[in-house]
């Protein structure tokens, strides 16, 4: 079977882990039989330093027509970059929010696992961690906060600043029938996390997600407040199965759930719109900083690509493949410097990603040398 991928590897760490995770796939259709076909998309950074813009339509219009998109990393440090003093729409990040619109991505997914083998890395006590945790936070990705009207100018002598939330509930209905379709095939658990108390558009996402439960009797769906959610995280994160939220509330939330499992280095992520179609990358920025050292964890972009595997091409044996190695790898003690703990193996993110790659399909050789 042949698929067409789109690649953004982007800017910082994005090239290095991206190329693993390409590692990993071409040793997924070796296996299996499959064709997977890249073309390399620029965006972030590199499309302003090559293009003026950090998306350009013709990157926009290759991505729509690819099967899929893998994504590495966009940007450089916050305040310390030749990116950070340009307009708003002319910065990198711009070119992630411009994406996830024009492929109306509006489901980001986000799963949160910790391995038995990384409990040590995880910040958490041993009493709170207990058997582990294993959830999927469920976030809004093209409306809220991040996409509403925004300006600066200056109301009776004083600079002032807006940034508008804003949701209507259709925006709210769906990702709610995501968050409940992906719980009927968990634990059948959803937290709906939003900030009532105060706002008007958390009033209306309540009420909305009350109006889908019904849909769902099988599910328990529960509310909680923002705050109170990002306590639990650190307090109880094994009572969780389907985080369901907002935009930007997500965004933070799903930063916090990654570093309780050991490292953002971690935590994949799916974004996907009303059909299969996902853009496919890992939780964590661009982390310029260590660009180039062969030091940065690839776990989360090798996790993402099993992500696209399952849920855009339907290969869930394949996928599970991907995961199995991955786990495989861990146990047998190799970390990255970012999950490293006294006793394993270091590797660097060449290392962990061939590491990774040989064990898929180890199992088919095994079998078949016993027989």
């Amino acid at each position: 079977m042949k698929y067409n991928i789109a690649v953004i590897p982007g800017d910082g760490i994005g090239p290095e882990i991206i190329g693993e995770a390409r590692k990993v796939l071409d040793k997924v259709g070796m296996v299996y039989g499959h064709d997977f076909q890249y073309t390399n998309v620029l965006m972030g950074g590199i499309s302003i330093d090559t293009h003026g813009v950090p998306l350009t339509d013709e990157a926009l219009e290759t991505a729509k027509n690819s099967d899929s998109v893998l994504l590495g990393a966009v940007g450089g440090d916050v305040g310390n970059s030749k990116w950070y003093d340009v307009a708003p729409n002319l910065r990198p990040e711009a070119g992630l929010l411009a994406i996830r619109k024009g492929l109306n991505l509006f489901a980001n997914i986000r799963p949160a696992y910790l391995y038995k083998e990384l409990s040590d890395a995880c910040p958490l006590k041993q009493e709170i961690i207990g058997d582990g945790f294993d959830m999927v936070i469920m976030r809004e990705l093209t409306g809220g906060l991040y996409f509403g009207e925004r300006h600066t100018k200056e109301v009776d002598g004083v600079m002032t600043a807006v940034d508008t939330l804003t949701y209507n509930e259709n925006e709210i209905r769906r990702i709610a029938v995501k968050a409940f379709d992906i719980a009927m095939k968990r634990r059948k658990k959803v937290t709906s996390v939003d900030k009532a108390n105060v706002l008007d558009s958390s009033r209306l996402w309540r009420s909305v997600v009350e109006e889908v439960a019904k849909d769902y009797p099988q599910v328990m769906l529960s509310h909680m407040l923002v705050d109170n959610c990002a306590m639990q995280l650190v307090m109880n994160p094994g009572q969780f199965d389907v985080i369901l939220t907002e935009n930007m509330f997500g965004d933070i939330l799903s930063d916090e759930a990654s570093m309780i499992t050991g490292s953002i280095g971690m935590l994949s992520s799916a974004s996907m719109n009303e059909s299969k179609f996902g853009m496919y990358e890992p939780s964590h920025g661009s982390a310029p900083d260590i660009a180039g050292k062969n030091i940065a964890n690839p776990i989360a972009t090798i996790l993402s690509a099993a992500m696209m595997l399952r849920y855009s091409f339907d290969l869930d044996m394949e996928a599970s493949a991907v995961e199995s190695a991955v786990e495989q790898v861990l146990k047998e003690g190799y970390r990255t410097a970012d999950i490293y703990s006294e006793g394993c193996k270091k590797v660097t993110t060449a290392e962990m990603g061939d590491l990774i790659a040989k064990r898929i399909g180890k199992e088919q050789e095994d079998a078949a040398y016993e027989k």
